[in-house]
């Protein structure tokens, strides 16, 4: 790997954009200063004081947007610098006031801009920021900002039933077949005449009810999908066993518990999975159909067309795979309490499962109906 291409837990130094800027020198001089805050932020910026560092997921998201930040002072300052101050951020935070932007995606931003200040008061004696504008409350405060309802969550397990499946092989008549033929052709990448009636068996794979059912239940986080082994599955005991090396806040081994007919699904799933060469030499439970593990990007695509496929409307709502999550917060904190729920959803802090105690909607409908 050469010096501009360098990597830290898969983190890019230089992305792209970045490379197409900036010189060689310069590159190099970038991935240096940005190995130093990655691995500061990884290794202990959550917690300097008892080496806690934040998740992957979080550092890498940071890191995107950071990246973003370096260019746009570039651009609108004096050219290449790694020596970043608050007028440079509080410049930019203005400038993001302007853009057609939501406060979600903005105060993600800030809190990215947040920890770089963090670690240059840490590692370099400088001071912390606080931004002149505030968008929104600072992340993990309040109720969450979306999640399905009960209906809803319905409605998303039964169309991961349809999501990717098509008629039955002995069901079609041959102009029927021909064209589904064509079909599955495209979507495994092969050649029509190569397509076979265990393509049809392929295409209505249980991987994708696994896959959803798992996060329904146990409100999988984005990165917990993409770490998911096959050793965390308990099919006779309907869990999911989650070590603390694999899990997303590195907080304790985790039990998690599943709906039977979930279990049901991911030991139909292993089984069927051992069929494919995609899988011989990697022990994760989901893949894409390219052999990389499932993103947040990956993720997103899917839970888009299972809004689809369910009538789900969209608008006005922050969706993304933590919708999920939220609605299991939510309703196990209203059925079991929140002691139940920061089990299920391995929160550190019961703190942090307090957001979800709050009345869901039907329960306040119901309530209104009452008082008349």
């Amino acid at each position: 790997m050469s010096e501009n291409t360098r990597e830290i837990e898969g983190i890019t130094l230089v992305p792209e954009p970045t490379r197409a800027r900036l010189s060689d020198r310069q590159q190099i001089d970038y991935a240096d200063h940005r190995e130093s805050v990655i691995e500061w932020l990884l290794f202990f910026g959550k917690e300097p004081s008892l080496a806690e560092g934040y998740a992957r997921a979080t550092v890498n998201n940071t890191a995107q947007r950071l990246d973003a930040f370096y260019r746009w002072v570039w651009n609108e300052f004096d050219g290449y610098t790694t020596d970043i101050s608050h007028d440079h951020a509080d410049a930019y935070v203005k400038d993001l006031a302007r853009r057609d932007e939501g406060n979600y995606s903005r105060n993600n931003t800030q809190s990215a801009l947040k920890r770089l200040f963090k670690w240059q008061k840490h590692e370099r004696g400088g001071e912390l920021w606080e931004p002149e504008i505030v968008f929104t409350e600072p992340s993990g405060t309040g109720e969450p900002r979306d999640y399905l309802t009960r209906e809803e969550r319905n409605k998303i397990r039964e169309a991961a039933l349809e999501y990717g499946s098509i008629p039955s092989y002995n069901n079609l008549d041959p102009s029927e077949r021909d064209e589904w033929k064509a079909y599955l052709a495209q979507r495994f990448s092969k050649h029509k005449s190569e397509v076979t009636p265990k393509d049809w068996e392929r295409a209505n794979s249980w991987k994708f009810p696994s896959l959803v059912w798992a996060s329904l239940d146990a409100g999988l986080r984005p990165i917990e999908v993409e770490r998911a082994r096959v050793s965390w599955v308990d099919v006779d005991n309907a869990l999911l066993r989650i070590p603390r090396a694999e899990s997303s806040k590195n907080d304790g081994n985790w039990t998690v518990s599943l709906q039977d007919r979930t279990a049901k699904a991911l030991e139909r799933w292993l089984k069927e999975r051992e069929q494919y060469e995609l899988y011989e030499d990697s022990d994760k439970i989901w893949l894409t159909r390219f052999g990389n593990p499932y993103s947040t990007k990956s993720l997103r695509q899917v839970l888009d067309r299972l809004f689809e496929i369910a009538e789900i409307p969209t608008e006005n709502r922050q969706v993304s795979w933590y919708i999920i999550r939220h609605s299991v917060g939510t309703y196990m904190a209203r059925e079991e309490g929140l002691a139940a729920a920061r089990a299920q959803l391995r929160h550190k802090s019961v703190r942090t499962t307090a957001r979800y105690d709050n009345a869901p909607p039907e329960d306040r409908r119901k309530a209104l109906e009452r008082m008349g």
